[in-house]
């Protein structure tokens, strides 16, 4: 006996900070979106004035969605840094500072006057590429994400895994040379501080008129320009993605997953990206590890990181129909 979710039984609502924006969407238990808005948030915004955003577009986005907000059976919240899993706060080293410190579970909670459940978005990007993306179907897979900071997921046996402390898969903090640029974790040389996507853009406007025509460059035209065969576009976007191979190689030979998915801002340059980093990973990982991973891009682009918002909480609700439906089956037998 097949069971389906009817949208009268309720919406989830996925919500997604990020570093200049916060998103919103509406999703019915069968997964469909219904609503989805974004607003720009400036860098220097507190937490709590992303909250207030976040609530004023969850109003539009119910209203688009043709729902009410009684209809909402729980929120998921992606937020720019590990979640300390004891206390419920946003780590030392989130890229918005405003928000080191803050409970945003607790907090929006009881903004909205639902349930919240909140994660790291590379873990929700992670969430996301397992229920919707590239990762279906896949019951080992590293995510990364590759933007303005690096933050990577781990999907073991069909699993978001987390660690101990909530901050398994924080590979931008993975050194890659002792001396090296100090990283906003306090340590050296981290991934991030040579392959993040604000690395790249400052050593090109640097290399641009001394800064000048180049100040305001955005990562999309660096890609874009890689792709139109600009040579220091596609040099320094190859570089990150050599920087990244060294250690997602490491990654490979500690998990063996079967899959790596790159997701972020830079996984739009494709294989400028992405062929610098499987030569890596062939060249550092053990050969049954490294041979035999399936290095991809990720399929969601910049919304999977709120969908994953959504999927925290419509995972519970697929459990409880998977659950439901072998209850049934055995009562019919």
């Amino acid at each position: 006996m097949l069971l389906s979710l009817e949208r009268a039984a309720g919406v989830a609502l996925g919500i997604d900070f990020g570093k200049s924006h916060v998103r919103v969407i509406v999703s019915d238990l069968a997964h469909t979106v219904l609503a989805d808005l974004e607003r720009p948030m400036a860098t220097e915004q507190s937490a709590h004035e992303g909250f207030d955003a976040a609530a004023d577009l969850t109003t539009q986005a119910l209203r688009q969605a043709g729902v009410e907000q009684t209809d909402i059976i729980g929120a998921g919240m992606g937020v720019p840094g590990p979640i300390d899993v004891a206390t419920g706060e946003v780590g030392s080293f989130a890229i918005l500072p405003g928000w080191v410190g803050v409970r945003p579970e607790k907090d929006v909670s009881a903004q909205l006057g639902i349930p919240v459940k909140v994660e790291n978005d590379a873990n929700l990007g992670a969430l996301a590429e397992l229920t919707w993306g590239a990762g279906r179907g896949t019951r080992d897979f590293v995510y990364i994400k590759v933007s303005s900071g690096i933050g990577g997921g781990l999907v073991l046996n069909g699993q978001l895994y987390t660690g101990a402390a909530g901050i398994a898969g924080e590979m931008g903090h993975s050194m890659v040379d002792e001396n090296g640029p100090v990283c906003r974790c306090g340590n050296r040389g981290c991934l991030e501080t040579i392959a993040s996507t604000r690395q790249i853009v400052d050593l090109l406007r640097d290399a641009r008129d001394g800064g000048g025509s180049g100040s305001d460059l955005t990562i999309e035209e660096v890609i874009a320009h890689a792709r139109e065969g600009d040579r220091a576009s596609r040099r320094v976007i190859g570089d990150a993605g050599r920087a990244i191979g060294v250690v997602i190689a490491q990654v490979c030979n500690v998990l063996n997953p079967a899959k790596v998915i790159v997701g972020g801002d830079l996984s739009a340059a494709g294989d400028v990206l992405l062929d610098p980093l499987r030569d890596e990973v062939s060249r550092h990982a053990v050969p049954a590890a490294g041979g035999n991973v399936e290095i991809v891009p990720g399929v969601l682009g910049r919304r999977a990181e709120v969908l994953g918002a959504a999927a925290l909480v419509l995972r519970d609700v697929d459990g409880f129909a998977l659950h439901s439906s072998r209850d049934v089956q055995q009562q019919a037998g």
